[in-house]
């Protein structure tokens, strides 16, 4: 049984009434044990202040006559407070949906708002949108207690500190930060691919944003600065793509790999920013033989370019 403050005060004023007119005789010894073995065990809690809370405790410890009795008043209860199991930092990337959560507890016929802090503007009041974004919505099923902020299509402009309020006064606020980051494709491994020649090029690139409906999103492959061929005389080039609400992924592949297959190659989304890797087709090379030959190649050089700017150099010295 909960035990609310109008609860208490009835309880205790209807006790005084019988102790202060002796009003004591079968009817007290009545109802006594009935309100006494309701009460025990019971949680009792007090829409009042905490000094008001125990004072009533206290009092109606006395009424009750017993030693021992816990009554246990929460000052909190029946007092819109927010539930703290609420995250108060929420991450998601460009293009996806956000969920900022407020749950708020004992509101009666007070109203929760959502306001962003940045220009102070009340993006939702009740069930109501106050913004021409159709983006923002407030999510509030029956007979919750949650008035979660929704935002569609997130842009980097949405990033930010949103404030979900509820009038009381004075009004009380918690706040909820929002990061948006940007949405960049990947392409699994690392980011030097050395294969041998002759066998199987495979690329495959995640794009994780959400794309309503899937089949909007789109992924385009270059070699280079050209876009893969997939009808080339070549032949031997195909794309395996994967289309959910969740991303895309694409699998790009190159059968019988030869020397003029390697360079870069970047997947390109039409909602992130794109990946690259380096493809190394290799002519019965081991990959560490052509790396060392690759940075002794790059010493070199660069020792025929210090030596040719000094020469340069003395020679102007001279003149």
């Amino acid at each position: 049984m909960l035990w609310t403050g109008s609860h208490i005060q009835a309880f205790a004023s209807h006790y005084l009434d019988l102790m202060c007119h002796g009003k004591v005789g079968n009817k007290r010894r009545y109802l006594f044990p009935v309100q006494r073995q309701n009460i025990l065990g019971s949680r009792i809690y007090s829409e009042y202040t905490a000094r008001e809370a125990v004072y009533l405790r206290n009092l109606l410890n006395e009424i009750l006559g017993v030693a021992g009795v816990n009554v246990n008043v929460d000052p909190r209860a029946e007092r819109p407070y927010f539930d703290d199991v609420s995250p108060r930092n929420v991450s998601t990337v460009v293009g996806q949906s956000a969920v900022l959560r407020c749950r708020a507890k004992h509101i009666g016929n007070r109203t929760v708002s959502w306001m962003r802090k940045r220009d102070l503007h009340i993006l939702t009041s009740h069930i109501f949108t106050y913004t021409g974004d159709a983006r923002f919505s407030v999510l509030h099923p029956e007979p919750s207690d949650d008035w979660d902020l929704k935002i569609e299509y997130v842009q980097p402009r949405d990033a930010g500190v949103y404030e979900c309020q509820i009038n009381t006064e004075p009004k009380i606020n918690m706040a909820v930060v929002l990061s948006v980051e940007a949405a960049a494709a990947t392409i699994w491994g690392s980011q030097d691919v050395y294969v041998k020649k002759g066998s199987t090029i495979s690329l495959t690139c995640s794009v994780n944003v959400h794309s309503s409906p899937p089949s909007s999103a789109s992924v385009l492959w270059y070699h280079g600065n050209a876009v893969v061929d997939f009808d080339s005389p070549r032949g031997g080039i195909s794309l395996e793509t994967e289309k959910t609400e969740g991303g895309t992924t694409s699998k790009l592949l190159v059968t019988k790999a030869a020397l003029t297959d390697s360079g870069n190659y970047t997947c390109v989304p039409n909602n992130a920013h794109p990946a690259s890797v380096s493809v190394h087709v290799l002519n019965g090379e081991h990959p560490a033989a052509m790396q060392t030959s690759n940075r002794a190649s790059s010493f070199l050089t660069s020792q025929l370019s210090c030596a040719a700017l000094t020469y340069l150099l003395s020679s102007m010295a001279y003149r």
